[in-house]
């Protein structure tokens, strides 16, 4: 048996597969809200989420990817609702919205050089997994160093206060108590980086083996993806702190300086 043939086995989607995805789900809403990490609801709610938006998905992807500018309309759909979610997590506050300057500035050189390079065919089939793959890194990085780096702000807003009266201009004051906090954002891809293949196989390596590619294909593909998230990543921490020291994205309605 072929590699491809056996791995079209791989989680067969029958009507069992429904019945153990609705126990793991309340299973882990029940552990959540018996743990009291007050995100019960929150997961209940995701994972429903889930269920519809990946069947709306289903029924339009296939249509979409056969012309490139619907697949563009439906990329700048996925960068739009990153940018809310990443936004909305950072801050209530109106700066949300500046959470379109991180994602973007990760996500565009990159598609754009794969574009420009002739790496990436500029066809929907290819296009939309490769920007959902490196939006999704985007926002996680995003939203992450956005609420650590707010974080740390308001826990040591006397420190930020202090470095002010010695004569620290207010980016650098905000900056020199935030950054070593955001930049921990970075940690969740690190360490997928450095245990791929050791620790887990990740999705684009194991969906292209059951494509039909050869591990070294699959390799390569899954250590562009690895490197290029890395990429991203920083590039979005990096701007998210330039919008925080510049006071862009704010707890809420009011600065932690004033």
């Amino acid at each position: 048996m072929d590699l491809a043939a056996s791995g079209a086995q791989l989680l067969p989607v029958t009507p069992l597969l429904g019945v153990v995805t609705a126990v793991l789900l309340l299973a882990a809403v029940a552990v959540a809200g018996r743990g009291l990490l007050g995100h019960g609801h929150a997961v209940l709610r995701a994972g429903l989420r889930a269920v519809a938006q990946l069947a709306a998905v289903a029924a339009v992807i296939t249509w979409v990817v056969g012309s490139l500018w619907w697949s563009a309309l439906f990329v700048l759909v996925m960068f739009s609702v990153a940018v809310r979610t990443a936004g909305r997590r950072m801050t209530p506050g109106p700066g949300w919205v500046w959470a379109a300057a991180p994602i973007g500035a990760g996500v565009l050189p990159v598609l754009a050089l794969l574009l420009g390079v002739g790496l990436l065919p500029a066809k929907g089939l290819s296009v939309i997994p490769v920007a959902g793959i490196l939006i999704g890194g985007a926002l996680t990085a995003t939203s992450l160093a956005g609420r650590r780096a707010l974080d740390e702000l308001q826990q040591r807003r006397g420190e930020v206060e202090a470095a002010l009266a010695l004569g620290f201009e207010e980016r650098e004051a905000r900056l020199e108590i935030c950054r070593t906090a955001a930049a921990t954002s970075l940690v969740p891809a690190l360490d997928q980086t450095r245990t791929v293949g050791l620790v887990t196989l990740p999705g684009a390596f194991v969906g292209m083996l059951i494509g039909g590619a050869s591990p070294v294909q699959a390799g390569a593909v899954q250590l562009f993806v690895l490197v290029g998230l890395l990429a991203v990543e920083s590039v979005a921490i990096v701007v998210v702190l330039e919008l925080v020291g510049r006071g862009r994205v704010t707890v809420g309605s009011f600065d932690v300086v004033r």
